[in-house]
């Protein structure tokens, strides 16, 4: 048996809120299938997500990383800036 570490889900979204100190909030839009009428359909959700350096803004394009959960709705840290937005 390897010690390799566990898969940890990457999840993308545009940056909604800044939630509080070190904490942004993220919109994630999936495709999936409507099961009766068989038409692309939209589901969004959003997720908590860490960031350290307080470096990303709203509108932003991110990545995020699962890890060990760090509040009570806060289980992702940023793992990468995708693109830069523009904030209103």
């Amino acid at each position: 048996m390897s010690n390799a570490q566990p898969h940890k889900r990457v999840i993308a979204g545009k940056v909604v809120t800044k939630t509080g100190d070190k904490s942004v909030t993220i919109l994630v839009e999936r495709r999936v299938m409507h099961l009766k009428y068989r038409k692309i359909v939209k589901r969004f959700k959003r997720y908590i997500v860490h960031d350290e350096n307080n470096s990303v803004k709203v509108g932003d394009v991110i990545e995020a990383i699962e890890c060990k959960p760090l509040s009570k709705r806060k289980a992702f840290t940023l793992h990468k800036v995708v693109s830069v937005g523009v904030e209103l």
